[in-house]
This record gives structure tokens, C-alpha cells and sequence, in this order.
């Protein structure tokens, strides 16, 4: 199988609907902002072919920081980090955003991480906050976080700055700046929407407001 370029994997979020750009009708996050981009990783489970690259390239980029345990975020990072442990024949455990509100209580569901070495498998980054609660899980049980391992990034100053509050430096096989270029070549970006797309990244907020978001 050939290796899964980052501007391949850009190509098949696309193509899939994965990644949506729509800069001149943009969408509504849940938290009220107005965004050009929206993105739903999970288009890609249904796809054999395109989710075996995906798995093995994520593995390959696991195996250089040489875990003892592979652990997905609750919910999007759970498939994903699950095809990276068996590919690289790993325990794997499961991180909640917090702790269960009954029975044991845990956060990091499975094996513990105590004494482990530990890759966090994420499907995006954004804030990078939720990473960071499932993170700071880890290293509560006593594991130690190598990297967060993501399949993309919206490549926000907000998660850099979080990210190296936390010193802690991401990884992604795909970037916002990959994933624009891809776009603008295969025509789904005039140079109008790249620029657009890239001033939201620069202040999402201002980007919103001007355009009757939160």
C-alpha cells in the first residue's frame, strides 16, 4: 500500500465530503460560530480503502515515539486510535473528556496508563481543549502523553498556545495550510475563498461577528 501523503489524505477529505468549504455560505458551530470550514471525520470509517491508509499512516507516525499503549479520544478518536493498536499490537484504552459520572468513576477507560508511554489518538484539532482534558487524564494515572496524533488540524493560535501551555507539541498527518492549497488546485477554492478561509484561521471570532455570528 502506498504511503498516504498529506496532500492525498487533503484530496480524500474532500472528496468525501469529510472536509466541506463554504466560505461565501458559511456554517454554524455549536457554539454559535460562523465558520467556512466544517469538518466530520467520521465520513471517513465508511470508506475501506482510504481508512486503511489512514490507520497505517497514523501508525507509522505512532510507532516513532515508541508507545507502550495507544489511547483514542471519546468518541471520534476511538476508531482511529483502536486500528493503530492493532496494527502496532498495543493495549488500548479509551479517554473520556471527564470522568464518568457513575459506577467506577474513570476516565481512562481500559488498561491504565500508569507507567505507560502513551500516543493519543485524536480525528481533529481545534481549541485543542478537549485533547488537553483527556491529556492531562493520562498523566493524572501516571502515564506519560508522547504526542497527540491527529488526523487534521483547523491549525488555530488558540490550540498552539494550549498545546505549549501544556508542553506538548501535536502532530497531524494533514494541516489547514495542506488541506487550502488542495482545495484551491482542485477547484473547490477560487483564490477569493482561500483568503477568506485563511482570515478566519487568523481570528475566527472577528470573522464570525462580521458576518452575524457569536
Amino acid at each position: 500500500m502506498t504511503t498516504l501523503t498529506a496532500d492525498a489524505l487533503a484530496a480524500g477529505l474532500l472528496s468525501t465530503g469529510a472536509v466541506k468549504l463554504q466560505p461565501g455560505d458559511p456554517f454554524t458551530w455549536s457554539s454559535g460560530l460562523k465558520a467556512p470550514i466544517y469538518c466530520d471525520n467520521r465520513q471517513l470509517l465508511g470508506l475501506p480503502e482510504l481508512r486503511a491508509r489512514i490507520a497505517d499512516a497514523l501508525a507509522e507516525a505512532a510507532k516513532a515515539h515508541h508507545p507502550s499503549l495507544i489511547a483514542g479520544t471519546s468518541t471520534a478518536g476511538i476508531p482511529w486510535g483502536a486500528l493503530v493498536a492493532e496494527r502496532l499490537n498495543l493495549p488500548f484504552a479509551y479517554v473520556r473528556p471527564e470522568p464518568k459520572k457513575h459506577g467506577m468513576g474513570r476516565q481512562v477507560e481500559g488498561p491504565s496508563a500508569k507507567n505507560h508511554r502513551v500516543v493519543l489518538i485524536e480525528d481533529l484539532l481545534s481549541t485543542g481543549g478537549s485533547s488537553l482534558k483527556c491529556v492531562k487524564a493520562v498523566r493524572e494515572e501516571g502515564g506519560v502523553v508522547a504526542t497527540v496524533l491527529a488526523l487534521f488540524s483547523y491549525g488555530l493560535d488558540a490550540a498552539t498556545e494550549a498545546f505549549a501551555a501544556a508542553d506538548l507539541k501535536p502532530q497531524v498527518l494533514c494541516t489547514f495550510e495542506d488541506l487550502s492549497a488542495v482545495a484551491q488546485a482542485e477547484g473547490h477554492l477560487d483564490g477569493a475563498g482561500r483568503a477568506s478561509l485563511f482570515a478566519w484561521q487568523m481570528d475566527p471570532q472577528a470573522w464570525s461577528k462580521e458576518r452575524g455570528g457569536a
